[in-house]
């Protein structure tokens, strides 16, 4: 197969495809906006390269196939959102209600974990037994992330473990509901929800913290 064109000055030498460079990073970028809007199915080579304004050929320089790609996608997502809520769950904290704020700011801060492309993944799982296999892994490995959270804390394996359940899998039906709760509602009753995760009560400078960027957050998000 033929390689496209290389830009000479390019030291990562991306394809030059007439005065349109692209890399990898955009092929991705796009192929994950299609998952998250239209599913899997629609997630093809040839549409892809005309929302980009390329040749199909510069496709094959990143990619075998697009099999490769799909793959592609399912790594950057384990390596997102799975990451993004292990790493919060284990960043230390003096108390196990701002462990659980830290760990909420994945429900409010997309650039931290991206709640879309975790329902695309979930509906791609429904289709695909090698997908679904890597979603119940994820899952596992999350909610082994917040059970050593709450075994920090001093609860049993038991409880944090149905904490853990509580927590994880509240927050995907909260989700999935698309309530359309206004932000004022919602942060109203945070603290509530803080004592029945963990059935202790919150600090009440740690509630302001939270709801102050949850606050910033969700104004950001409006604007855009």
């Amino acid at each position: 197969m033929t390689r496209p064109l290389l830009h000479r000055d390019d030291p990562e030498r991306t394809p030059l495809i007439g005065n349109q460079k692209v890399t990898r990073e955009d092929w991705l970028a796009h192929a994950r906006d299609v998952l998250v809007r239209d599913g899997v199915a629609h997630v093809k080579i040839l549409p892809l390269a005309g929302r980009m304004g390329v040749s199909r050929s510069s496709f094959y320089w990143f990619f075998k196939h697009r099999q490769e790609l799909l793959d592609a996608l399912l790594a950057q997502w384990q390596a997102k959102n799975t990451g993004a809520l292990v790493a919060q769950s284990e960043l230390p904290a003096p108390t196990i209600t701002a462990a659980v704020c830290n760990v909420q700011r994945c429900v409010v801060d997309p650039e931290l974990y991206e709640t879309k492309l975790d329902f695309a993944v979930r509906d791609w799982a429904r289709q695909s037994d090698k997908v679904r296999k890597l979603l119940r892994a994820s899952d596992a490995t999350r909610i082994a992330a917040l059970t050593a959270m709450f075994r920090r804390y001093d609860y049993d394996a038991a409880e944090a473990e149905t904490r853990a359940f509580t927590l994880y899998y509240m927050q995907i039906g909260y989700d999935l509901a698309d309530l359309e709760e206004p932000i004022e509602v919602r942060l109203g009753r945070f603290s509530e929800y803080l004592h029945v995760f963990t059935g202790r009560t919150p600090r009440p400078e740690e509630v302001a913290e939270f709801t102050a960027f949850a606050r910033q957050h969700w104004e950001r998000r409006e604007r855009a």
